[in-house]
């Protein structure tokens, strides 16, 4: 039986992107049933380009948009069996790309898939670094079984780029509400937990990449923090970050050496060192003042639920 596709894209002033995403997709060699923009109150051009690919367009205020609740609302707006969703900065690399990306979803045991995440073409070294350390050139799945192995990292998964299988999703109430971020990885461990397994496609790709200031790393990395105590009953399941952040760290170091960047080696090493300071804020940010943890958050929103 050929499952239906659907695609599912928040957007909120996307037009610098948009309408090199909806050109990709009405390329696919994969038949897709709709395309589902949720637009959160963009103010330029993205929902006239939206309507010039004549696209499933859904609008809701900016004060309601919520990582989790926004995409589970979508779910029920499409036909899918299978739901794809994408950021509207993530470009498809080429024409089989959505193709590829659900072919593991045949295999029964597989409820989610997520394809590779290339750099952009003007992606900086550090944005560049970070999609290499996470996103290779290798293929796998991921189960239950697989988490001493691979700790935290079973349960990666990434909803700029990703597909589920309507009827496993829909069994596991679709996304959790009101997260600061990580709705993605919350529900693949409830998923892998329960016995399924999420599949890493790395020859399904898109371009996507974020220039972020030392700064915006800080305050990601404090959310970051902040989730892993918030969900520490769940994640505690899968281990812990272990080693990753020293590995990280050694990699970017040996990537701006191995290019001769030796005049990026401190901000490398600020970079980091602020991602630290930031994930400890984050770790304890019950100690902090609420106004004061808003501030060193990238969603000051969730901070005021």
């Amino acid at each position: 039986m050929t499952l239906s596709v659907s695609v599912i894209i928040p957007t909120l002033n996307g037009e610098k992107w948009l309408d090199s995403l909806l050109a990709a997709l009405h390329k696919q060699t994969l038949a897709i049933a709709d395309i589902l923009l949720v637009d959160s109150g963009s103010t330029d051009n993205t929902l006239h380009i939206a309507r010039r690919y004549k696209v499933k367009i859904h609008t809701i205020e900016g004060r309601d948009f919520d990582h989790g609740t926004t995409r589970t609302l979508a779910a029920g707006l499409v036909t899918g069996d299978i739901l794809v969703y994408m950021t509207q900065d993530a470009i498809p690399t080429a024409k089989d790309s959505l193709q590829r990306l659900i072919q593991p979803l045949a295999q029964e045991q597989v409820a989610a898939a997520y394809g590779r995440q290339l750099p952009a073409k003007d992606a900086n070294v550090f944005s560049e670094h970070l999609r290499l350390f996470n996103y290779p050139d290798q293929s796998q799945i991921r189960c239950w079984q697989d988490r001493k192995r691979f700790g935290f990292k079973t349960i990666f998964i990434s909803n700029s780029f990703a597909a589920y299988r309507r009827d496993v999703l829909a069994a596991h109430g679709f996304f959790p509400a009101k997260q600061l971020f990580g709705e993605d990885t919350l529900t693949v461990a409830k998923l892998i937990e329960n016995g399924y397994c999420v599949a890493y496609v790395s020859e399904a790709c898109v371009w996507h990449s974020h220039n972020y200031s030392i700064t915006q790393d800080f305050k990601r990395y404090f959310d970051i923090g902040v989730f892993h105590v918030e969900q520490s009953d769940q994640l505690s399941k899968f281990g812990g970050p272990g080693g990753a952040g020293r590995k990280y760290v050694l990699s970017e170091l040996s990537l701006l050496c191995s290019r001769k960047e030796y005049a990026l080696l401190p901000e490398s090493l600020l970079r980091n060192f602020g991602k630290f300071v930031a994930y400890t804020l984050g770790n304890h940010y019950r100690s902090l003042p609420r106004w004061f943890a808003a501030r060193l958050s990238m969603h000051r929103n969730w901070w005021n639920t």
